[in-house]
C-alpha cells in the first residue's frame, strides 16, 4: 500500500529547501569576497629585515609587522586585505580590487620613522614623541598650501630644541624633518641637490628664528592634498618595527580578474552538468536525488564560505568544483551497494537499507582521509594552497552531510512511501539481474 504522507513530506521538505536557496541565494553570491585572482588586484612577498643591530625577528615582531600592515591598508580602503606569515622571516600581503599599485607599495614598504634633526644630522625628535593617531592634512592661513598637523607629547621639549636650534647661526638654525632617515642620508648633501633643483630625501627644513613652547607642530613641503592625506595616514599608523625588502611582487588586472571568474564559472557549470547527466542516466530515480543533494551540496558550501566571510580564488572554485565529485562518488558507492542488494533479490527496501549500511564506513573513511591530506596543506602551504585546502575541508564536511545524510532522508522517504516496491527498474537494475533468493 502506498504511503502519501512520505511523499508529501518529501515535497514540503524540498519546498522549504527550494525557498531557503532562492531568498538566500543572490545576497550570498554577491557578498561573496573575491580574492585578487578573479577581481584583480596587488600581490607582494616581502622579506623582512632587521632595522637595528642586535635586533631579531622573532614570531611576535612578525606579528607586530602584520598588526601595523593592517593598519596601514585601512587607508587604501581595502575592506579584506590577506596578511600571511611564511616562514620565519616572510610576510605575504594580497590586496584584491587595489588599483593604484604604486600607492599601495610605497604604503606598504615605507619605514615611516618621523625625526626632527640639526643640520648636522643629529636626532633632536622622533616619532616617539608625537601623540598616537594626531597627524592631519591641513591647509595654511595664508597661502591655502596643503601641511599636516602633528601633536607633540611634550611642549616643554619642543621649547628645549627650538632653544637649541635658534641660537646656531643663520643658514645652520634650521629643524629638518625627514621621514626614514637612512644610514649615508645627510642634510648637506640633500641642501646641495634641492639648491640644484632636484628633491631632496627631506620633507622639509624650517628656519627656527624664535624659541617656541607649544604642542602643535606643522610640517609644510611641496605637497599636493593626496600626499599630505597619505603622509599623515602613515604617521597616524606607526612606523614598522622593521625593514621590507620586496622579494616579489605580481598584479592581475581587473579586466583579466573578470575574464578567469567567468572562464572558470563557465567551466565548473559543465562540468557540474555533466555530472548531473551521467547520475540521471545511470542511476534514475536515485540520480534525480543525488541532484538535489548536490545543488543542496554546492548551496551549502558558498554559504558557509560567506558566514565565514571568507576569500574565494581560483584554487578555492578549483576545491569546490573537486568537492562536487567527491559528493558524487560517495552518491555512487551508496547506490551500487543499493543496485547490488537488489540484484541478490532483495526487496527494494531492504536493499535501501542494507546499501546504506555497507557504503557508510567506506565513505566515511575516504572523507578522513582527504580531510587529514587537506588539513597538513592548510598546515604547511602557502596562502593559495591555504584558499584550496580551506575550501577542500568545508566540501568534504558538507559533501559528507548531503550525500549520506540528504540522500538517506529523501531516497528514504521515496522508498518507505512503498511506490518503488518491486520497479528495480527506477534503480537503474534491469529485471533479468535479479538472482532469486
Amino acid at each position: 500500500m502506498v504511503k502519501r504522507s512520505k511523499i508529501v513530506i518529501f515535497f514540503v521538505v524540498l519546498t522549504m529547501v527550494a525557498a531557503l536557496i532562492g531568498l538566500t541565494t543572490e545576497k550570498i553570491v554577491k557578498g561573496t569576497k573575491l580574492g585578487l585572482d578573479l577581481q584583480g588586484g596587488f600581490e607582494v612577498l616581502y622579506e623582512v629585515k632587521p632595522v637595528k643591530k642586535g635586533q631579531k625577528i622573532t614570531q611576535e615582531t612578525l606579528k607586530s609587522t602584520v598588526e601595523a600592515l593592517n593598519s596601514r591598508i585601512n587607508v587604501l580602503g581595502v575592506s579584506e586585505p590577506d596578511i600571511q606569515i611564511e616562514g620565519n622571516n616572510r610576510i605575504r600581503v594580497q590586496l584584491a580590487g587595489v588599483s593604484d599599485q604604486n600607492k599601495a607599495r610605497e604604503l606598504l614598504s615605507t619605514q615611516a620613522e618621523l625625526t626632527f634633526r640639526d643640520v648636522n644630522d643629529k636626532v633632536l625628535l622622533d616619532g616617539s614623541d608625537l601623540k598616537g593617531n594626531a597627524a592631519k592634512q591641513s591647509f595654511t592661513q595664508q597661502s591655502n598650501k596643503p601641511i599636516v598637523t602633528l601633536e607633540l607629547k611634550d611642549a616643554n621639549k619642543f621649547k628645549q630644541v627650538t632653544e637649541q636650534i635658534v641660537n646656531m647661526p643663520a643658514g645652520e638654525n634650521l629643524l629638518v624633518i625627514w621621514l626614514d632617515f637612512e644610514k649615508g642620508d645627510s642634510f648637506k648633501k640633500e641642501q646641495e641637490k634641492e639648491l640644484a633643483g632636484k628633491e631632496p630625501k627631506y620633507i622639509s627644513a624650517p628656519a627656527v628664528n624664535q624659541v617656541l613652547s607649544q604642542s602643535d607642530v606643522m610640517i609644510e613641503g611641496a605637497f599636493s592634498v593626496e600626499e599630505a592625506q597619505s603622509l599623515a595616514s602613515i604617521l597616524n599608523a606607526g612606523a614598522l618595527p622593521v625593514k621590507l625588502d620586496e622579494v616579489y611582487s605580481t598584479s592581475v588586472g581587473a579586466k583579466f580578474g573578470e575574464k578567469a571568474l567567468n572562464e572558470t564559472v563557465l567551466a565548473g557549470f559543465i562540468g557540474i552538468a555533466a555530472i548531473f547527466l551521467f547520475m540521471l542516466i545511470f542511476y534514475r530515480v536515485p540520480g534525480i536525488i543525488a541532484v538535489l543533494t548536490l545543488t543542496i551540496y554546492i548551496y551549502l558550501i558558498l554559504a558557509i564560505f560567506y558566514l565565514m566571510n571568507g576569500v574565494l580564488t581560483l584554487p578555492g572554485i578549483a576545491a569546490l568544483i573537486l568537492g562536487v565529485g567527491m559528493a558524487v562518488d560517495a552518491n555512487i558507492i551508496t547506490y551500487e551497494r543499493i543496485k547490488e542488494e537488489l540484484r541478490s533479490g532483495k526487496s527494494v527496501l531492504s536493499a535501501f537499507k542494507a546499501g546504506n549500511r555497507r557504503s557508510f564506513t567506506t565513505i566515511f573513511d575516504a572523507n578522513v582521509t582527504t580531510i587529514l591530506a587537506a588539513a597538513v596543506l592548510f598546515a604547511y602551504g602557502t596562502s593559495s594552497v591555504k584558499g584550496f585546502a580551506l575550501v577542500l575541508i568545508i566540501s568534504v564536511l558538507a559533501s559528507f552531510i548531503t550525500a549520506v545524510f540528504g540522500t538517506r532522508l529523501f531516497l528514504g522517504l521515496w522508498v518507505q512511501s512503498r511506490v518503488m516496491d518491486k520497479k528495480p527498474g527506477l534503480f537503474g537494475v534491469k529485471e533479468s539481474d535479479i538472482r532469486e533468493l
